[in-house]
């Protein structure tokens, strides 16, 4: 399977060199890869528009009447799989890559060590993102993208699953927590996070990227910060 790169930035140079970044890659991963490049993010929204088969979105953020971070909000309204890397000279937009779930922030001029890098870790995330897990809700089993799910939460013997909607079963915490697997981390006793939805930490609470905020056990604010250090 070929990966699909869209490589967004109205700098021909740097659309070039990016390119060529991404064939190096595949040919050290024995990957294969059939990029396109997109001047503006107007071209590139017209054609996401009709084919949303993209794996990667390589975009830079100061392009024309609309910026990369606008057009990473509208993609990633239309796709949760899709990894967005930003691209850029300017490192006062990384905020708002929460916002959209940036994959990672590269600063130009990229370097070919941490561009193989990013590109790793889009590829470990797409495979994830073709993990599912299943269980039997109201009488009818449910089968999820594990991608989708937010974070868990335990009330007493039954456990809430946050994804598109909830979904309250008799489980275990611990039940879901062996079938998820990598990418997903354990709070205490309450809570199982999506590492990947995660905002923003601080001492006290975990804000994930729906502006949910969930208060944070003592103790777990540094071990959950290396979680999601080694997850990224």
């Amino acid at each position: 399977m070929a990966y699909r790169i869209a490589i967004c930035d109205d700098s021909r140079e740097d659309a070039g060199y990016s390119l060529l970044l991404a064939k190096e890659w595949a040919a050290a991963r024995s990957e294969e890869v059939a990029c396109e490049i997109f001047p503006s993010a107007e071209s590139f929204l017209f054609r996401f528009e009709e084919d949303k088969g993209f794996d990667i979105l390589l975009l830079d953020i100061e392009m024309g009447r609309m910026d990369g971070v606008e057009l990473a909000g509208l993609v990633r309204r239309e796709s949760e799989v899709i990894q967005i890397v930003f691209i850029t000279g300017y490192s006062d937009y990384i905020e708002q890559g929460y916002d959209v779930s940036a994959l990672h922030y590269l600063m130009k001029p990229v370097s070919k060590e941490k561009f193989f890098g990013v590109m790793d870790r889009a590829r470990q995330r797409l495979a994830q993102s073709q993990r599912c897990i299943s269980f039997e809700a109201g009488g009818v089993t449910e089968v999820l993208p594990t991608y989708t799910v937010r974070y868990l939460e335990v009330y007493g013997n039954y456990v809430t699953l946050h994804a598109r909607r909830d979904y309250t079963v008799k489980r275990t915490l611990a039940d879901f927590e062996k079938e998820l697997g990598a990418g997903f981390y354990r709070v205490g006793r309450s809570y199982i996070l999506n590492l990947k939805q995660i905002r923003r930490i601080t001492k006290k609470e975990v804000i994930l990227s729906d502006g949910t905020a969930l208060p944070l056990p003592r103790g777990a604010y540094e071990p959950l910060c290396r979680a999601v250090i080694a997850g990224n």
